[in-house]
């Protein structure tokens, strides 16, 4: 498999990682980023997963993962034990966002987060023209069946981080297709469907 065919937000992510790398990704899902980065980055990757039917693709595609949460798992780890930790969609979906990020970077070197960004013109115009929660390609579930409980902005999180004294290394606005936006922060929370931040203390 190439990064080509990897879905295309984790192919962003996959670019990242530097071959060897030690990689925690938690909220891995099926593996697929986790299972191609140990392919073809040669990294000694590990994940965590809430779902026991994602922990039991990552077991049968031979990867090391358990079950466990970013809310309450995070903490059983040593600091700085991984070179990459990943958070891949999911910083939305925790009970305590701001913890998890600190937790990210006790434990790792460097953190990659990517997030759906709710500032996006499309999820706005939704709101204010059919006065419902939107549902786009990056936000495809309706409110009532979503993991999202935490609904923030790009620019929402660069507020936190600045607040948590994080510096952001790498910020790659995209669209749901993964099409990079050579744009800064305040036109990407306009245009951009999703963000990548690579984040290091």
């Amino acid at each position: 498999m190439t990064t080509e065919q990897l879905r295309p937000d984790l192919k962003l992510i996959a670019d990242l990682i530097e071959p060897g790398s030690r990689v925690l990704d938690v909220g891995c899902g099926d593996g697929e980023l986790l299972d191609w980065l140990v392919r073809h980055r040669d990294v000694d990757g590990r994940g965590i997963e809430i779902s026991q039917s994602g922990v039991n693709e990552c077991v049968g595609k031979g990867l090391f993962v358990i079950q466990g949460d970013a809310d309450n798992d995070l903490a059983e780890y040593p600091d700085q034990c991984f070179d990459y930790v990943i958070l891949s969609k999911t910083l939305q979906a925790v009970h305590r966002p701001r913890d998890v990020l600190v937790s990210l970077l006790r434990i790792g070197k460097k953190a990659v987060v990517t997030i759906p960004n709710f500032g996006q013109w499309k999820v706005r115009m939704s709101l204010v023209t059919r006065g419902r929660m939107p549902v786009t390609k990056a936000l495809e579930k309706t409110w009532y069946n979503t993991d999202n409980i935490h609904f923030c902005t790009i620019l929402d999180l660069f507020d936190l981080l600045e607040a948590e004294g994080i510096r952001v290394r790498e910020f790659v606005p995209h669209t749901a297709r993964g099409q990079r936006l050579n744009i800064g922060r305040m036109r990407a929370n306009w245009s951009a469907d999703q963000a990548l931040f690579l984040l290091e203390r």
